[in-house]
């Protein structure tokens, strides 16, 4: 067996004495605000997706209460031949739910009152209109420019889709009887 000796004066050193090892501080602080930027990033493109969806809803939405109008005008065709869903506000009628019934006029009345309400209920600032217009795809919720000429109708609903106030909005809807 042999002994190794050091020669007299020698210390053993120190490995890697001098060298840093791991992150200091500031390479920490760097990481979390680039970190804190991505999750921010995030956060807005999580908020973008949810009002889209939102807005895509709307016009779900508004495309099924169309078709609704559109099925009741078709199970009371004298009615729209006589021109009765022509831009009226709607009326409730009683008669319309008992077995003695109710006229078209009157069952025209009370579709457009029942379909107006639905909407005011499921869109924000919900406004709609049934008419004959030659330019379906203009007017406002406040000024609906039903000009009533021709045989079209035109079914047109707005809505408060960036809730800024508004019904600014539209979905219209053209429909002939035939």
């Amino acid at each position: 067996m042999s002994i190794i000796r050091s020669s007299k004066g020698a210390t053993p050193s120190k490995i890697g004495a001098g060298k840093q090892s791991g992150s200091t501080l500031i390479e920490v602080l760097v990481s979390l605000l680039v970190l804190s930027f991505g999750m921010l990033g995030m956060a807005g493109v999580q908020g973008v997706s949810l009002k889209a969806n939102q807005s895509a809803y709307y016009r779900t939405m508004a495309t099924t209460f169309t078709a609704d109008i559109v099925e009741r005008m078709r199970a009371n065709l004298v009615a729209v031949g006589n021109g009765n869903y022509d831009d009226i506000t709607g009326a409730a009628t009683d008669t319309c739910f008992t077995t003695a019934g109710c006229s078209g006029a009157q069952m025209a009345a009370q579709d457009v009152l029942d379909w107006s309400a639905a909407i005011t209920a499921a869109l924000p600032l919900g406004a709609s209109v049934v008419c004959r217009d030659s330019t379906p795809t203009d007017g406002s919720a406040a000024a609906t420019a039903c000009d009533g000429a021709g045989a079209i109708y035109a079914i047109k609903i707005w809505w408060d889709d960036d809730r800024d106030g508004t019904a600014d909005q539209i979905f219209t809807t053209t429909f002939r009887p035939i």
